[in-house]
């Protein structure tokens, strides 16, 4: 890979131009730098009408051996892996590459011990520790499909993941740390485990020694069988364009869908992503805060960092746990160069002002990085002054879960940096700016709707079990094209910003959560005959959560009721989508047709009262006026 790694503006230009003019050529000589069991026929078939696209055909591999076999003769005793706790005294763990190779080995044996086979989907829902790691590459390393949830979804959330993905087992924990809070985890996974009929076995790990019912027969824990496991597991061999995993993202409709990405595109696009984005050298300490329950911890905590034989470093607890300065005390603990956070945790940090900053070493950080949502103009000067020093190129990139790897983002030091615009499309990413019509937006100083029309090798595959539902979600909207669901602009020199969602969907601290779900959570709540929510603008998450909740009769204690439905969302998906304000309304406001028209909601939410728009076309006008008099 480091033949391939940008070093100047103008060499990022020339690759760029290349990577478009030429794609197969530019992606053979990227996936000519991996091992192959067997070299593709074929580089790529595509089509956005069916979809279907299609990288590498004919090749086979595997990505473990990638990581392990392609980096273990020159790297078994550099550190792979550095945990730390969520107790700042805590003993830390550390792993070496052949370390991580034994373990990913031991796992991987028992899963085969308990029937688990190439293409069976293995459910993991656990804390941030080295094993959720460890478990994901061993599923990898025997062709099994994994699927990660993130603990602190609900029993309901986690059943309907399960089911989906019809999972033959569930990889958990006793229970969890989280900044001062200890929660169970097995719990939640036994409730959900009863609505479904697919799960044979449950692998839990001890992590907090609590007390935990264990089902005979189906339920064994981790110390007793995966110890004791050979440390040599064969890997098994994979077609490029077989399942890797699946990870649930929140759509406008309906229930999460099951995006799912493939063995060899994947692994060629989160590798040289990580390499060039974050200007990976040989001796760095790279840190992504995110949780691997989400695509950034899965693409740059375990598969980008891994594969490029880097030190990637994993988070149990919070930044604010036990004080402010915990982040920054890790980046000096570990002598951090690469720093990757979300620009929730900067606002909140910021909060507390410079003191819990300045108070650590911070000089050895080359690169500090945003994801997750678009970052705002005064937090990202605060980053740069206060945490990069005012020498940290701020790397603030935006991809999806469906995009399997950074696509919009500045290089490094490298390419030129503005708060608020993620960047220039990195090598072989070709978006365009579509408006109404869906006519190409030619033009710079222009806004639109942000699409790609050509394919890259990580891009979505399909939604488990419904290819249609795919489709429709991102193929559908503009024929031919990607549809992001999101919309930017492109300054006069074709960097491009961010502006957010266009569809019904809210990003909270980074996590996407479709309308329709949350409002399905709502309506469970026997109170409740119908309800809206909307996002609107949050200092800290980016967006909170407005509920316009309609009840089936008088409520005589409306702080009890808000409590209930609070309880009712957080039993149906979880703590992270609850709203932030509630507010009981007699009514909704709807078209003649019956369509919630969220746009009025939203501005409600907003306080822009006096920009509604026209309300004479609904089908009861009245509804607007007492929404807005009782407006929260």
């Amino acid at each position: 890979m480091k033949n391939l790694k940008i070093k100047t503006f103008s060499e990022y230009q020339k690759q760029y131009e290349f990577s478009v003019s030429n794609p197969e050529l530019f992606w053979d000589g990227v996936a000519s730098t991996f091992m192959w069991k067997k070299k593709w026929e074929n580089t790529l078939t595509w089509n956005f009408e069916e979809p279907r696209v299609s990288w590498f055909e004919g090749a086979t591999l595997n990505i473990t051996e990638n990581i392990f076999e392609r980096n273990l003769a020159t790297k078994k005793n550099d550190l792979a892996l550095i945990w730390e706790a969520n107790e700042p005294l805590a003993a830390n763990r550390t792993y070496t590459y052949e370390e991580l190779y034994h373990a990913v080995n031991q796992c991987a044996n028992g899963l085969k011990s308990l029937g688990v086979t190439k293409g069976d989907r293995v459910c993991i829902y656990l804390p941030m520790v080295p094993e959720l790691t460890i478990a994901v590459l061993a599923c990898a390393r025997i062709g099994a499909i994994h699927s990660v949830v993130f603990a602190g979804f609900s029993a309901t959330s986690l059943a309907d993941r399960i089911i989906d993905a019809d999972a033959r087992l569930v990889i958990t924990s006793d229970g969890l740390n989280r900044g001062a809070k200890q929660m169970s985890l097995k719990d939640v996974v036994d409730e959900a485990v009863a609505h479904t009929a697919c799960i044979q076995n449950v692998l839990v790990l001890k992590v907090t020694d609590t007390n935990c019912s264990m089902t005979e027969t189906r339920d064994i824990w981790w110390h007793e069988l995966i110890p004791s496991q050979d440390i040599i597991c064969p890997a098994t061999e994979m077609e490029s364009e077989d399942s890797l995993f699946i990870l649930y993202t929140s759509g406008s409709t309906g229930k999460p869908k099951g995006v799912v990405h493939t063995c060899g595109g994947y692994m060629v696009y989160t590798a040289y992503t990580f390499m060039n984005v974050y200007q990976y050298e040989e001796g760095d300490i790279h840190w992504c805060t995110a949780d691997i329950g989400w695509i950034t911890g899965h693409s740059y905590i375990v598969y980008g960092p891994l594969l490029c034989g880097a030190t990637t470093v994993m988070f149990e607890g919070i930044p604010t746990y036990p004080n402010a300065g915990r982040f920054w005390e890790i980046v000096e603990k570990y002598k951090v160069t690469q720093f990757l956070t979300a620009p929730t945790a900067i606002r909140s940090l910021m909060a507390f002002g410079e003191e819990p900053v300045q108070k650590y070493d911070l000089s050895t950080l080359k690169i500090i990085g945003t994801v997750g949502e678009p970052i705002n103009e005064e937090a990202w000067h605060w980053y740069q002054n206060n945490v990069g020093k005012g020498t940290c190129p701020v790397v603030d990139n935006w991809w999806q879960t469906e995009t399997g790897g950074i696509m919009i983002s500045g290089i490094g030091g490298i390419s030129p940096q503005k708060p608020t615009f993620a960047g220039y499309p990195l090598p072989g990413i070709q978006p365009v700016l579509l408006n109404q019509d869906g006519e190409e937006i030619l033009e710079n100083e222009q806004e639109g709707y942000l699409c790609m029309k050509a394919p890259w090798p990580s891009i979505i595959r399909t939604t488990y079990g419904n290819h249609a539902r795919c489709k429709e979600a991102y193929f559908s909207n503009f024929e031919g094209y990607y549809f992001t669901g999101d919309g930017a602009k492109r300054d006069e020199n074709g960097m491009y910003r961010i502006i957010g969602r266009i569809d019904d969907v809210i990003n909270v601290s980074g996590h996407r959560f479709g309308t329709a779900e949350i409002e399905n959570a709502i309506n469970q709540n026997e109170l409740i005959i119908e309800s809206a929510v909307v996002g609107y603008p949050h200092p800290i998450k980016g967006q909170s959560i407005y509920a316009f909740v309609v009840c089936d009769h008088t409520l005589s204690d409306l702080d009890d009721a808000r409590k209930d439905i609070l309880n009712t969302v957080t039993n149906e998906i979880g703590k992270i989508a609850l709203p932030e304000k509630i507010q009981f309304v007699s009514g909704l406001p709807k078209t003649r047709s019956g369509k919630i028209m969220r746009r009025i909601l939203r501005k409600v939410a907003e306080g822009d009262l006096d920009n509604l728009g026209d309300v004479s076309t609904l089908l009861d006008p009245s509804v607007v006026d007492e929404i807005v008099k009782n407006r929260i």
